[in-house]
C-alpha cells in the first residue's frame, strides 16, 4: 500500500513538469536502479548510476521540447507556448 502511494505522489507530481524535467526524473531513478543491480558497491552504483541517467534523460526530454518555451505569466501561472522564431 505504501508503494502504490508513493507511486501516485510520484505521478502527480511529474505531471505539472516540463518534459525535460521529467526525463531527468525517471532517468535518475532508472539509472540509480540498474546501477545499483549491477555495481560491485551498491551505492557508490546508484550514485553514478542516477547521475548518468539524470543526464540522459534531462538531453532526451529536452529534444522532444524543440519549439516550446515555458513562460509564466503575472500571477504565476505556467504555460507552454511557441518559442519567438530564432529560438
Amino acid at each position: 500500500m505504501k508503494k502504490l502511494v508513493v507511486l501516485m505522489v510520484l505521478a502527480t507530481s511529474l505531471a505539472a513538469c516540463s518534459r525535460t524535467e521529467q526525463g531527468a526524473a525517471v532517468g535518475g531513478l532508472g539509472g540509480a536502479a540498474v546501477g545499483a543491480a549491477v555495481a560491485n558497491d551498491p551505492v557508490e552504483g546508484a550514485v553514478v548510476g542516477g547521475a548518468v541517467g539524470a543526464v540522459a534523460g534531462a538531453l532526451i526530454g529536452r529534444a522532444t521540447e524543440r519549439g516550446q518555451c515555458r513562460y509564466r505569466d503575472r500571477y504565476g501561472r505556467v504555460y507552454i507556448a511557441r518559442c519567438p522564431a530564432g529560438y
